[in-house]
């Protein structure tokens, strides 16, 4: 009997990773679901990262230098080719995918996921992540380009867009008064997974490598391996609140005037993309993404072709400095480029947070008002050859850069509710590949132009950032015709139950309350789940800030 009895009751579990199975039970910490979600972030993130395997691969065959392929040899032969090296222009379609993939995936699946729940939508992040490092070892292994391309390009692609939406609806559920400062923590992770993964591949890099190989393929091995674990690690740790829940003592903010913009109801995803808010908030992500995203891509040769010689304390152009002077303001440039990641990551949780008091609409005024002053005095500054100036200004605007990521989420709750935030941000998310090709295309497109009518290099770059002031203006009108979502756009009772019956969500027992602390007993669990990923994220926050300390010498 009592066996049958317990078959019963395990019969009656809900499956390990369905959403019902990780709704929290009274006295969670819901400290806990930050660090789950920087696990995740932390190795996704190093897709960021990647660009430090492009020189030793573009010799894997070669070791000490590329094996240059046949002059006549086509596109496609060289795609399948094992006798010749890859190069960087080939290897930098990884990149490419990346993010096209990403956006694609969220929005393609960011429904599935608030069904489904952030465990599994987690644990496939992880399978597809790291898996895809793994077809990409093989395709190094064999030298087979077209294997790198599909195993970290498309599957990994799939990968990164699930683990970046599969915390958001979650962290903004268990966070109701500090929405802007739960995302912020999350995404400020991803920002910063580069700047771990990125010494980790080097060490791994430099530990595997040999006479007869680079050690790239099994760089990618142990990588994947790490990582799977972090990110099953984080996935599992995800927990939902129960439907209705708020932190002890909690009261929404009554509807006024003051607080317009947020709403305590809820719109459907397949009838919020088609509001005029949805598309003014896409071209408000848009168009503050492709200010920044072009810059952070150029940072170095910009740096370097503007001020020449004003690094070392002379008067030399660009082009009059020898090789010696040359690899000076290249270390100088790499250290501006770490330090704009710092304000990067530090932008994400900053801006965030400050929208949590400012209210998201007026921190992006603030992000477009700001932004288009400091891209307009730039060209100035550089003219006037003041170093500390220009520096000052792009970690400003590299902080506001991040600030965007790490502010919208929220900006769509307010909006849009709580109920199906992380589908609407997978579509939005379209906004941020649109970016990736407008914001790179106009510097670097607009440079080269710039360059081959004569124009000296230390001038090269003014006309691009005027425009990229005026894509700031049009972000600021954008945002100032944002306005309260219309009722007729937001779920009806009926509508919304049977939502979350789909979404399996389920309130507490009725014996139970919705409110509550975190009992006392979850402290070191707590402690011990940020130790695990602030110190790998503090190591690497440490690595780059020893590489910026030559810009300042």
């Amino acid at each position: 009997m009592s066996t049958s009895t317990a078959a019963g009751s395990l019969a009656s579990q809900p499956a390990f990773l369905s959403k019902e199975r990780i709704i929290a039970k009274p006295g969670f910490n819901r400290w806990l679901v930050p660090p789950a979600a920087l696990a995740i972030h932390l190795c996704i993130g190093m897709a960021y990262g990647f660009s430090v395997f492009w020189l030793p691969l573009s010799k894997a065959l070669g070791v000490t230098a590329p094996v240059a392929c046949a002059p006549d040899m086509s596109f496609i032969a060289q795609v399948f080719s094992s006798q010749c090296d890859w190069p960087i222009s080939m290897l930098g379609w990884i990149y490419t995918l990346f993010f096209i993939f990403l956006g694609c995936s969220a929005a393609v699946w960011g429904g599935w996921l608030e069904h489904a729940g952030p465990r599994k939508a987690g644990v496939v992040s992880a399978l597809c992540w790291c898996g895809g490092l793994l077809i990409s070892a093989l395709g190094i292994y064999t030298h087979q380009i077209w294997l790198m391309w599909l195993g970290s390009g498309v599957i990994g692609g799939i990968g990164l867009g699930l683990g970046y939406i599969s915390p958001v609806s979650t962290l903004i559920k268990w966070f109701p008064d500090k929405r802007g400062m739960a995302t912020g923590m999350a995404i400020m992770g991803f920002g910063g997974g580069a700047m771990v993964g990125a010494p980790l591949a080097a060490a791994l890099m430099g530990h595997f490598a040999g006479p007869d190989g680079v050690g790239v393929w099994q760089s990618f091995l142990v990588m994947a391996a790490i990582y799977f674990v972090f990110m099953i690690g984080g996935a599992l740790s995800y927990r939902v609140p129960p439907t209705g829940w708020k932190p002890e003592g909690w009261t929404a903010p009554a509807k006024k005037a003051a607080n317009a913009m947020i709403t305590q109801r809820h719109v459907h995803v397949s009838v919020a993309w088609k509001t005029p808010q949805f598309a003014l908030v896409w071209l408000v992500l848009c168009l503050n993404v492709s200010a920044g995203i072009g810059i952070l891509g150029m940072a170095s040769p910009l740096l370097q072709e503007v001020f020449a010689g004003k690094l070392l304390g002379n008067d030399l152009t660009f082009s009059q400095l020898d090789a010696a002077q040359l690899a000076q303001i290249a270390a100088i440039a790499a250290g501006f480029t770490g330090l704009l990641s710092l304000f990067n990551i530090g932008g994400r949780f900053f801006w965030a947070s400050f929208s949590d008091y400012l209210g998201r609409k007026n921190t992006y005024f603030v992000f477009f008002a700001l932004g288009f002053a400091l891209y307009a005095l730039v060209p100035n500054l550089g003219h006037l050859g003041n170093v500390s100036l220009f520096v000052a200004a792009f970690c400003i605007i590299l902080s506001m850069y991040g600030g965007g990521f790490a502010t919208v989420p929220a900006y769509l709750a307010d909006l849009f509710g709580t109920q199906m935030v992380g589908a609407i941000h997978g579509r939005l998310l379209t906004a941020w590949a649109a970016a990736g090709v407008l914001g790179p295309v106009l510097v670097n497109y607009l440079r080269e132009y710039q360059l081959s009518i004569g124009v000296e290099r230390a001038a090269a770059y003014d006309i691009t950032l005027y425009i990229l002031a005026g894509l700031l203006v049009l972000g600021f009108i954008c945002n100032l015709l944002v306005r309260p979502v219309a009722d007729k756009y937001f779920m009806t009772d009926a509508q919304l139950a049977a939502e979350q019956a789909l979404g399996h969500d389920k309130g507490a027992d009725a014996s139970t309350s919705l409110e509550w602390k975190a009992a006392p007993g979850s402290l070191p669990l707590t402690v011990a789940a940020w130790l695990a990923v602030g110190i790998p994220l503090l190591w690497g926050v440490w690595v780059t800030v020893q590489k910026t300390a030559v810009l300042f010498h």
